[in-house]
């Protein structure tokens, strides 16, 4: 993935935790991983999967909803699978 590429997937990436999360996006640093916000927990993490399937038309399987729990893996998998630019 290109320089370029990256910072937009995780402004994007970003943009949706903060709405999740119902928190300003300047709370959401580039390095956010599973736990690093208290609203980052069980719950929280299904309610981004769920956003980011409606929101990119990608299907998140159960094995993959484990692995994505930092911004970076979630740019990775979306700069992947996602059907959107």
């Amino acid at each position: 993935m290109n320089e370029l590429m990256e910072d937009v997937w995780v402004e994007r990436v970003q943009a949706l935790l903060a709405e999740a999360f119902q928190v300003p996006v300047e709370s959401v640093p580039p390095d956010l991983a599973f736990g690093g916000l208290s609203q980052w927990d069980s719950m929280g993490h299904m309610e981004v999967m769920m956003r980011l399937e409606q929101e990119y038309g990608v299907e998140i399987s159960t094995e993959t909803i484990a692995s994505l729990t930092d911004v970076a893996s979630i740019c990775t998998y979306l700069e992947e699978h996602s059907r959107h630019d």
